[in-house]
């Protein structure tokens, strides 16, 4: 439809003789508006010489009439609106009762892209940062792949690095166990700590982390090898929760000596300096960075490097998206400036997506129990809060139910605004069931769930009106209206790789179904419940593929 009326709108546009070019179109906020806009009159008037109002008239009275449009008007200062007719809104509750992939569309279709996101580090926690990380990835790993792309999801992790050598320190210091991965952020917290406390230890750890490097000692091996595996196999039961599964898992310590080969390799890009290796980004604006430390040992810049080589030789991309926090995107600039000299064809499919920092409200930063809040510790406080709530559900398992709301309940709040903005995590609003919430678009799904299935023991044949003599009960007008945005919601939020763009629709569309639900008795005996059911079908449809966009679980019963 969408295409349709740009091709109308261009072609009434050349009886103006002002060209056609990109025309924009889209859908009304308020929708007493249409259900589709175009300022395309107040774009051309200068070059048309007339008044927007002006034109927008005359190019109205060259459209003529359109398959699926009832009315077109012009409004205010020249916007021209377009009013979908019953038949075509119909065809719309028809497409996603019957289509599983309702929604999807072919705006990345034949492109191969590979999302890099969470990238936590094994021996350290699995913090917020990880888990907005994760969220924003994953949702965006989905739209891409909703829009037709062959997507692949990459986890990097630094398996090697002062990190590592922190932790180790503590294990030792501490006398834990390193196959115990609860253990081994307190390890590592106790070397950060010491490593910037004591100038012995500092030299301790150095001397230690060269160690990691070259596995030249085999206790520091045995402690090391013990303990990633630990990290490593405990963040797979997280990704589980979180419903990630990644393609590809790459190491520091692989991407390392391939970022070392590449800056040894271009000696006029990469610069001595004071016994490091630099490149100096103030050539193209930007500021220097080390590559190479005095001690030869590679920084996190020259392991992006190989990263970035060894992810295209893996799996050659079209485009490759890393999704890190905001506090980061200077130093990409800087790596991508580099990529750019020695590794060009590689560097032009590279993009970085930014996202803000969480905070809390009234500025809390500790979990009930005095412990800082983590990604995993803020994950296991909501499933613990939620398991009151679905221990009163219909849910055959009361603790995945549980484990589901807080998985929401973090995604929503994490997904509901711009990946580059901060945000203030309220715990109380996060699970609430009265809107704007995670949970609440999972009730909403699991309420139209229920009603479709009773519908089916009951014996109610599902159809909907064709813009027949019934028409789209006046009631149901503002759902099916907005339901028929849903597929290019989805295209605009990939477009952009944005999240919150259908967040946003997800929740108005939430709250047009509960209205309506509220006023209407759906399985009331007469003719006309086989086209609610038929409708409500449709809202479950939309409901659970816009949910699993955004990597949220859709629970059946709640």
């Amino acid at each position: 439809m969408k295409e349709k009326l740009k091709e109308a709108l261009a072609i009434a546009l050349e009886g103006a003789h002002v060209g056609a070019g990109d025309i924009p179109l889209e859908h009304p906020t308020e929708l007493e508006n249409g259900d589709y806009s175009s300022g395309v009159a107040l774009q051309r008037a200068k070059r048309a010489a007339m008044a927007p109002r002006t034109l927008a008239e005359f190019v109205v009275s060259q459209l003529g009439t359109i398959e699926g449009v009832s009315k077109i008007e012009v409004a205010g200062a020249g916007f021209i609106n377009f009013y979908l007719t019953p038949a075509a809104l119909a065809e719309a509750v028809e497409t996603a009762r019957k289509e599983d992939m309702w929604g999807s569309g072919t705006l990345n279709a034949g492109k191969k892209i590979m999302v890099e996101y969470t990238d936590p580090n094994p021996f350290k926690e699995f913090h917020i940062g990880h888990l907005m990380s994760n969220a924003i990835g994953e949702s965006i790993a989905r739209l891409m792949q909703f829009s037709g792309a062959d997507v692949k999801r990459a986890n990097y992790q630094g398996d090697v690095g002062p990190h590592v050598a922190k932790a180790i320190w503590g294990v030792e210091k501490l006398g834990v166990d390193p196959h115990d991965s609860a253990q081994l952020g307190k390890a590592y917290a106790a070397g950060a700590q010491a490593y910037e406390s004591d100038a012995a230890t500092k030299a301790e750890i150095d001397a230690l982390n060269a160690k990691v490097y070259d596995r030249s000692d085999p206790k520091i091996n045995k402690i090391y090898d013990a303990g990633r595996k630990a990290s490593l196999t405990h963040f797979e039961e997280l990704y589980k929760i979180l419903g990630t599964k990644f393609d590809y898992s790459f190491f520091e310590s692989e991407t390392a000596p391939r970022g070392l080969t590449i800056v040894k390799k271009h000696p006029k890009v990469f610069e001595e300096s004071d016994g490091a290796v630099v490149f100096k980004g103030e050539k193209v604006g930007l500021h220097t960075r080390v590559f190479v430390t005095s001690k030869g040992l590679p920084t996190y810049e020259t392991k992006d490097l190989g990263l970035a080589q060894m992810k295209s030789e893996t799996w050659p991309f079209d485009q490759s998206i890393t999704v890190t926090a905001n506090e980061q995107s200077d130093y990409f600039k800087v790596v991508l400036a580099a990529m750019k000299e020695v590794l060009p064809d590689v560097a032009s499919k590279v993009r970085h997506i930014s996202h803000g920092m969480m905070r809390f409200a009234e500025g809390k930063m500790s979990s009930r129990t005095g412990n800082v809040i983590t990604g995993e510790s803020l994950l296991t406080d909501l499933t613990e809060a939620a398991k009151v709530r679905a221990a009163e559900s219909r849910a055959d398992n009361a603790d995945i139910l549980a484990q589901q709301i807080a998985v929401a309940a973090i995604k929503y709040q994490i997904l509901k605004q711009a990946s580059g903005k901060d945000i203030i995590f309220d715990r109380e609003r996060a699970l609430s069931l009265e809107g704007d919430s995670g949970p609440y678009l999972q009730y909403a799904h699991a309420r139209a769930h229920q009603l479709v299935e009773k519908a089916g023991s009951e014996g109610v044949a599902l159809r909907f009106p064709k813009g027949d003599a019934l028409g789209i009960p006046e009631s149901a007008n503002e759902l099916v209206r907005l339901l028929h945005r849903f597929p290019e919601s989805v295209e605009y939020a990939a477009a952009h790789s944005e999240p919150h763009l259908l967040t946003n629709y997800l929740l108005e569309f939430a709250a047009a179904f509960n209205s309506w639900y509220a006023q209407v008795h759906v399985l009331d005996g007469t003719p006309e419940a086989a086209h609610k059911v038929a409708l409500v079908d449709a809202v479950r449809r939309t409901l659970k593929n816009g949910l699993w966009i955004l990597g949220i679980p859709a629970p059946e019963k709640m």
